[in-house]
């Protein structure tokens, strides 16, 4: 298959927000934030995967020419 950058970018970035970064959130829970904490990384993710599904499209049409 092929791919583009911002594709495998776009992966890469919602890999690294769905893996649990334990320290990060430790720090998220010590400082008392961590239900906005988890609801902004909730909304990276719908995000990142929105502007995903739309690269992938655009690709894909670019590669049907």
């Amino acid at each position: 298959m092929n791919s583009n950058a911002r594709i495998d970018a776009l992966q890469l970035m919602l890999t690294d927000l769905r893996m649990r970064n334990e320290p990060i959130r430790h720090k998220a829970a010590f400082r008392g934030c961590q239900p906005e904490f988890q609801a902004l990384v909730t909304q990276l993710i719908e995000q990142l995967e929105a502007e995903l599904i739309e690269e992938k499209q655009t690709f894909r049409a670019a590669q049907r020419g």
